[in-house]
């Protein structure tokens, strides 16, 4: 059975540092900025082998700071400069990066001892980090585990942590899920069942979020920034616990149920919600902010990956049609202004919701996809007929995600 490296961060608050520590910061910042200054005076340079070439003689004048702090801050600059220079691949005007609040990252000589985090400060002087219930209890659920690096700021800590995941194996692959990402429900399902997550309150959270900043009347723009700050933070933090539940729900229907999770790609899809495109302000407001169509893919990706569950990714062209054509016979579905969500087939004689159309499509696409890229013998053609000879309607679900968390409680889910 074949196994990958599998990896997610640990993060706990954390007490302002003691004077040797945030002195230490604001060195580790320095030198990071130094290096950044060093690679764009070298045409932008951004690989780590020349880079470290350069710069690692040119940080000697900070004598006291241990030497793997100076290999990990040459690190954070390359790959500061490396995505500078996407940007600028891409088009988009860039200014030089810096730094700019102090912290702490490394990837060596630092230990875990007596439920506390020892890093070095110096030569053989040491700071005792201590570790909260949650992260220890999560560093004592798997021996396997293997904490990579730490990051340290004024006020958080986190941990990277990672261990060798077995892989499902193509053999044991019974089913795919696809995953339709809406503005209010997410769809998740194949012919078997589908689920809908009514994802409604993620966007009265961004509506009233905005409300709240342009109520501000303080003719401060640092005060009214702060404030704002304040409720984004809030409004990040109360679309991000709806959505780890959604998305653990999704990984262990996957897991349980022995399924690979197909996703489209919709990666250009704000191009369609541009000023000029003639839509109004408020459907582009929500479109552009309250759609978290990318956050819920990154969820469930590292959680799948950390349980071993393959995510299949559907390419432009094959996602092409999903929501518009009949999942039946493959007839274009035509649409009518008083059934907003409807969609009718011709050949077919029905009325289809465009999500389930979508989930079908999806599902089948990846199935099909799966298949030819493992040479799995006979299970592309078995596919092929079961999804259009099949006319059974499959069985929908909705589900609440703010109240996915009774579950722990022994109650069922709605």
């Amino acid at each position: 059975m074949s196994s990958s490296l599998a990896r997610k961060s640990i993060k706990q608050n954390y007490s302002p540092p003691s004077l040797e520590v945030l002195s230490l910061m604001q060195e580790y910042r320095g030198m990071t900025n130094d290096a950044i200054r060093i690679g764009i005076a070298n045409n932008n340079l951004s690989n780590l082998k020349k880079l470290s070439q350069l710069t690692y003689k040119e940080l000697k004048h900070y004598k006291d700071i241990p030497s793997c702090y100076k290999l990990c801050a040459i690190s954070k600059a390359a790959g500061i400069l490396a995505s500078r220079k996407k940007s600028i691949w891409r088009g988009y005007p860039t200014r030089d990066p810096y730094v700019k609040r102090p912290l702490l990252v490394s990837c060596y000589r630092f230990k875990i001892v007596n439920g506390k985090l020892r890093i070095p400060l110096a030569k053989r002087k040491y700071e005792f980090i201590p570790l909260n219930n949650h992260t220890l209890k999560i560093l004592e659920s798997d021996k396997t585990l293997n904490v990579r690096s730490f990051t340290l700021t004024q006020t958080s800590l986190s941990l990277c942590i990672a261990k060798q995941v077995p892989e499902i194996s193509h053999d044991e692959i019974h089913s795919v899920i696809g995953i339709d990402r809406n503005l209010r429900n997410l769809s998740i399902g194949n012919r078997s069942l589908v689920t809908y997550y009514d994802m409604t309150k993620i966007v009265k959270i961004g509506e009233n979020t905005k409300d709240i900043v342009e109520s501000f009347k303080r003719n401060d723009v640092r005060i009214r920034r702060k404030i704002a700050s304040k409720y984004g933070r809030r409004r990040k933090a109360r679309i991000g616990t709806i959505l780890n539940m959604i998305s653990k729900d999704v990984v262990e229907r996957a897991l349980v149920t022995q399924s690979a999770i197909i996703f489209e790609d919709i990666r250009f899809i704000r191009s369609m919600y541009r000023k000029g495109n003639f839509q109004g302000r408020h459907f582009r407001h929500q479109m552009n902010n309250n759609w978290q169509y990318g956050e819920i893919k990154r969820q469930t990706e590292y959680k799948a990956r950390w349980e071993g569950v393959p995510v299949i990714h559907l390419t432009k062209s094959e996602t092409r049609g999903t929501s518009s054509n009949c999942y039946i016979c493959g007839e274009r579905l035509q649409s009518n202004r008083d059934r907003k969500r409807q969609l009718w087939c011709w050949k077919c004689g029905k009325w289809f919701d465009r999500d389930l159309v979508a989930i079908m499509n999806i599902s089948h696409r990846g199935w099909v996809r799966f298949a030819q890229s493992h040479n799995v013998k006979g299970i592309g053609r078995e596919a092929v007929v079961s999804e259009h000879e099949r006319r059974d309607e499959p069985l929908i679900r909705i589900v609440d995600p703010m109240k996915l968390c009774q579950r722990e409680k022994g109650k069922d889910l709605v």
